[in-house]
Parts: C-alpha cells; sequence; structure tokens
C-alpha cells in the first residue's frame, strides 16, 4: 500500500487540535517532501525521519517520491512531535508494518537520529483534549511524556522509548524487525498508568516571618477570598517572603483544577510530575515584557499569567514592569481568561490567578520608615507611585503596608503562627462562601454583590460615607464590600457589620497613607 494515515494532534493552545499526517510513495525522483503549513522545526523532520529508521535497521524507501501532508492545511504545526507518526507512515506506506492496525491510536514524540524517543512538550494538554471530547483512543508517547499524559483520568497512554518499540506493536504476523539494530533495542513499550502522588511538596511556613500580625492578616482574608493583593514597605521589610509562603494558605487543588494548571505548564514546557496537585506560584522578573506575561508568539504560548492558573503571580517590584505589561493584566483580572489573536490564529488561554505584588513606598525606599530618612522628593514620589494606573490599583482588592521589623523582634521574637492553623481558618471561611453563593468572595458580579453582602444598616451607612470621601469609583466600592464579606465569613456572622466594613476600608489606603 503507497498510502497511510497516522493520527497526531497539533499544540493550539489547550484544544490540541487533531492532525493527520497523510503519506504516499510514488515512483518517480527520490524526494522527500513536507505540506500541510508546517513550521521550520518540523521541516527538519525529514532528516531526523530518514537517519532514524536506517539506524534502526528497517528500510528507508529512498527510491521513491515521498509526500507528507500534516493535515488540515491551514493549521500550522510546530515542534518535533510528528517525527513519530511522519516515521510510522511512511514505514506503513512501504508495507513494513500493518497500517489498518494504527487506526485507534495517536502518536506523538520527537526522534532522535537513532531512533530514541524524546519528550514533547503538551503531552497532558493532548491527553486532557481526548478526555474533555470524551474520545476513546490510544495515546503513544515518549517514556517521559507518557507519564505525564496518564494524570489525566481514564487516559490510555503507552509509553516507548525507541522507535523499534513502536514498530514492534504493528508488525505484520511473523515479522520482527531486523538487523543487530532490532535485537539490540529492549522491549521499552508499556501501559502508563497514573502513579498516585506522593509526599505533597511542602511550601515555606508562616511561622518563620516574624512580627507582621496585620500583613498576615491580609494574606489571610486574600486566602480565604480569592482577593488579589499589594504590599506596600521598605526594602528587607519580609514582603517576599510573605508572598512566597501565600501558597500554602490556599485550599488543596481539585483534579480538574490540577489538570487544567498542569496542561497549561506542559504547553510551557515547565510542567514536573513532583509539582502535581501543588498550586503554582509564577514570579517573573520585573523587565519581562507584555508578551511574556500575557502570552504570545507563533503560534502562541501560554505566558506568566496562564502560568499562574489556580495559583499565585506574585510581582516583586511593582512599579519597575512596563506599563504596557502592567496595564494588560487588567482584563485577565476581571476575566479569569487571555485571548491572544493574531493575524492568523486566535488561541485562549486560561488566567485565573490571584495577584500577589509588592513595591517600595518611593524610589529610595525609605518613605514614611522610622529606620532611614527619604531622599526623594515629592515629584519623585508621584512620578513614582504614578506608574501604577488608577484602573489597574482599582482591581486590587486589598493595598497593605508592611513595615520593617526591628532588629530586637527578629532575633528575639518567637515563632509566629504557623501555616497550617491559618490555613485552616482560610479554608474554612472560602466553604462557606462556597456553600452560600457556589463561589469564593472574589467571583461576585451585579446583582450578586447587593444579594449575598447582607450588610447591616449601620454597616451600609459606613461604606457609604467612606466611598464618598475617599472618592472611590464603583468597582472600588465593590471590592470594599466584597472584602467585608470575606472577614464576615472569617467571623462566622451572617450579616456584615460595621467593624467588618471598616477593616476592608482601612485595606484600600496603603499608598495614600504614604504621601
Amino acid at each position: 500500500m503507497s498510502l497511510s494515515l497516522v493520527q497526531s494532534r497539533a499544540l493550539l493552545g489547550l484544544e490540541a487540535a487533531n492532525v493527520t499526517v497523510e503519506v504516499h510513495l510514488a515512483n518517480g525522483l527520490p524526494s522527500f517532501t513536507l505540506v500541510g503549513l508546517v513550521d521550520v522545526e518540523v521541516r527538519e523532520a525529514r532528516e531526523r525521519v530518514r537517519c532514524a529508521i536506517q539506524n534502526a535497521g528497517l528500510e528507508f524507501p529512498n527510491n521513491k517520491r515521498i509526500t507528507v501532508n500534516l493535515a488540515p492545511a491551514d493549521l500550522p504545526k510546530d515542534s518535533g512531535r510528528f517525527d513519530l507518526p511522519i516515521a510510522l507512515g511512511i514505514l506503513a506506506a512501504s508495507g513494513q508494518i500493518e497500517a489498518d492496525r494504527l487506526a485507534g491510536h495517536e502518536f506523538a514524540g520527537e526522534l532522535s537520529l537513532s531512533g530514541q524517543l524524546r519528550p514533547v512538550r503538551g503531552a497532558l494538554a493532548m491527553a486532557l483534549a481526548l478526555h474533555v471530547r470524551g474520545i476513546a483512543t490510544r495515546l503513544v508517547l515518549p517514556a517521559e511524556s507518557a507519564r505525564e499524559a496518564a494524570l489525566v483520568p481514564g487516559a490510555e497512554v503507552y509509553g516507548a522509548r525507541h522507535l523499534l518499540d513502536v514498530v514492534r506493536q504493528f508488525l505484520p504476523d511473523g515479522a520482527v524487525p531486523g538487523g543487530e539494530a532490532g535485537e539490540a533495542a529492549g522491549d521499552g513499550w508499556a501501559r502508563v498508568l497514573a502513579t498516585p502522588p506522593g509526599e505533597a511538596v511542602q511550601h515555606p511556613d508562616l511561622a518563620d516571618v516574624k512580627g507582621h500580625a496585620g500583613a498576615k492578616r491580609a494574606l489571610e482574608i486574600a486566602a480565604a477570598g480569592g482577593h488579589s493583593l499589594l504590599m506596600v514597605g521598605p526594602p528587607g521589610s519580609g514582603k517576599s517572603m510573605l508572598a512566597h509562603r501565600f501558597a500554602g494558605l490556599l485550599p488543596a487543588m481539585s483534579v480538574d483544577e490540577a489538570l487544567e494548571s498542569a496542561a497549561v505548564a506542559s504547553l510551557g514546557g515547565r510542567f514536573e510530575t513532583a509539582q502535581w496537585m501543588r498550586r503554582p506560584t509564577a514570579s517573573p522578573h520585573h523587565t519581562a515584557s507584555a508578551v511574556a506575561m500575557v502570552g504570545g508568539g507563533s503560534p502562541p504560548r501560554p505566558g506568566e499569567i496562564s502560568l499562574a492558573h489556580h495559583g499565585v503571580l506574585f510581582l516583586d517590584e511593582f512599579p519597575e514592569f512596563t506599563r504596557s505589561a502592567l496595564e494588560a493584566l487588567r482584563e485577565p483580572l476581571e476575566t479569569g481568561t487571555i485571548t491572544i489573536s493574531r493575524a492568523a490564529r486566535r488561541s485562549e488561554f486560561p488566567a485565573r490567578f490571584q495577584l500577589i505584588a509588592a513595591m517600595n513606598p518611593c524610589p529610595c525606599g525609605w518613605r514614611g520608615s522610622t529606620a532611614r530618612a527619604c531622599r526623594c522628593t515629592p515629584d519623585q514620589v508621584t512620578r513614582y507611585q504614578g506608574k501604577l494606573s488608577g484602573p489597574l490599583l482599582d482591581r486590587i482588592d486589598l493595598h497593605i503596608e508592611v513595615p520593617g521589623v526591628s532588629a530586637q523582634q527578629l532575633l528575639q521574637a518567637p515563632a509566629g503562627e504557623a501555616t497550617g492553623t491559618i490555613r485552616s481558618r482560610a479554608v474554612a471561611a472560602r466553604e462557606r462562601a462556597v456553600a452560600r453563593q457556589g463561589k469564593p468572595n472574589q467571583g461576585l458580579e451585579g446583582g450578586e454583590i447587593d444579594r449575598r453582602a447582607m450588610l447591616e444598616p449601620a454597616a451600609m451607612q459606613f461604606l457609604h460615607t467612606a466611598a464618598a470621601r475617599l472618592g472611590w469609583s464603583a468597582r472600588s466600592t465593590h471590592r470594599a464590600l466584597k472584602v467585608a464579606r470575606t472577614i464576615a465569613d472569617l467571623a462566622g456572622t451572617e450579616a456584615v457589620e460595621a467593624a467588618q466594613v471598616a477593616e476592608a476600608v482601612q485595606y484600600r489606603r496603603a499608598l495614600q497613607a504614604t504621601d
């Protein structure tokens, strides 16, 4: 048979679109042509596939005109993931393996020149796409990638280490791979099952942070309600320590959340099985571009905000990020998704993260500090804080000051409250909110806020007065109201009291306090 069809998948966001690898062998001048909107990495597969087949002791049809079409033709294809399906298509078209037995399988894998299979990006995204669409098929991947894809419930995944391990499964009855290479290759083919996660990786403990009772309280509120947080304080006050311990306060991930988070990490080539069921913390450097933050490229790849999906995005030196990078956060903070549009393709990535940001109150960092005098002029302070736009600050629920810790407190104070204790209170409060409205308080929108806030008359009057005197926008008022609802859930009260509104109000005044 001179025509064969092999199924694979291309990476297109989390969709992992189906690709049919069509291979045709014909008489004529010997050639090897790849068509179907393929990238340079895929075109280079011609040489990898040729060498891998020959070094595996199999026959490459050098005297044939080989045409490989990756359909559909208008879908961009990149990376070396199509090496394995192209090699199998050539072997099936030349009659060395049975083409009919390839049905019901999907293949992806990069080939070395010796025929070894190398891992590919997005293996878990491929398996998740099959799971979501209810497609029953066998997924054949390199061994390292197969362990990743097997985490998807119900996935039928097979791992292989060498091209010959795959070829053996589709040989005609009685045939064996010939040559010394066939005898040397071990049996690397195996069904891969999901391995139960080992001992959970422990997050750094908040007990390591001396003092900062107010900041820890704000972290507890942020974890309980899913709120974003901005910390303002002098250098060395402990902002980064607090931020890196925040993920330990969040509730355990569900399997669906873990799959979505891991699939995005797999697309970015950052997934490790040791991180399974652990909420990610992305902390890009302040020199990161807008594309690095939200994603992009051709074809589009996820950015830092998507890699932090169902986890934490920590932005240290907040005002030092470029204006375009910061403004790009505005829509994802509201919607939980990011849509990347290019001339030929449009991709959507999830981006439901909790933003934790840290900044100094001024360029030198010491404004308002008793430890050292500030040397910044009022104009410098205004320009520095002005790098953060009003609409962006509006979308951050909690603004707090993190003062410096004295040497005496740092060296002599006992350990603070442990992460586990704070986490139990935050999780209990979040469960109350989910039981009441089906989502954390941060997710309340429109009329839901009015129905679920349940403000006492005194609390309502207090909020009206605070919003008027502080010049809040409607968004700021709603943000403060949602924070107050979370504080009430932490206290276990059904209605929101005036004291809880007052606490929520003070969490939106950190920058004004430094003026």
